[in-house]
């Protein structure tokens, strides 16, 4: 192994101390309360050396939020490969549960701790973040096409309820809330497919959400929000949208 070898990997074995040591300490104590310095003693270097890595704390949650975020869409896409539209919708809001179970740190971060900076335009990962949440809705959307659900429902709505009803069940199993016994996922399963037969049924609904645009929109304009407007895990609302549309 060359010098340089050996120093990336070095580097690169430092950096990723320092994001699990970040991570426990902003889950176990909450963001606001954990500062570089507290960081740095926990991996035994010295604040100077964690400022080599990253500029500033909110750069080692940006970090997180990236990394975090990738997972969740590995885990979404492996499992949306059904055959049935619906299916499809069904499989990634339950991925959606299993990967805050499988990773709660993650997931308090990039969705509970309102402490955390807010996601915003200046982002670099906004475009994948954006990209993740057009995907999401293009689900619902194909389901609608194909008869699935009813033609008068609005996708983005949809998916809005859909990511609203599972937080819930994602949180009680996280916190452990349920008395001994009960089924953390039966609990999960159970609301996801009450909110699918609600959907189905055709519910009058009164939740009017931001639209979001094609994924191809977003890669060639680039970013350009209003900055006082923030969707899902704080992504900025989409360029074009700065009220709520029917």
């Amino acid at each position: 192994m060359g010098t340089k070898e050996r120093q990336d990997r070095e580097r690169q074995a430092v950096r990723t101390s320092i994001l699990d040591a970040a991570r426990d300490l902003f889950v176990a104590e909450g963001y606001a309360s954990v500062s570089i310095r507290k960081i740095a003693e926990r991996i035994e270097y010295s604040p100077a050396a964690i400022y080599s890595y990253f500029a500033s704390k909110d750069d080692i949650f940006l970090a997180l939020a990236v990394e975090g975020f990738h997972r969740l869409d590995e885990k979404v896409k492996a499992a949306m490969k059904r055959e049935h539209a619906l299916d499809d919708v069904r499989a990634c809001w339950w991925a959606f549960y299993e990967f805050s179970q499988e990773q709660p740190a993650y997931f308090q971060l990039m969705f509970v701790d309102r402490s955390v900076p807010r996601i915003t335009q200046e982002w670099e990962g906004f475009e994948f973040l954006q990209q993740m949440l057009t995907n999401a809705v293009g689900a619902v959307q194909k389901a609608i096409d194909a008869g699935h659900l009813p033609a008068t429902l609005n996708a983005n709505a949809a998916m809005h309820m859909l990511w609203a009803a599972l937080i819930g069940p994602a949180v009680v199993g996280i916190r452990h809330r349920l008395a001994s016994g009960e089924d953390y996922d039966a609990l999960a399963r159970d609301v996801l497919n009450a909110t699918i037969a609600g959907l189905q049924s055709g519910i009058a609904t009164t939740f009017v959400s931001c639209k979001c645009p094609n994924a191809s929109d977003v890669l060639r304009a680039g970013p350009s929000h209003s900055k006082n407007e923030e969707g899902i895990a704080g992504a900025p609302v989409p360029a074009g949208v700065r009220s709520h549309e029917s």
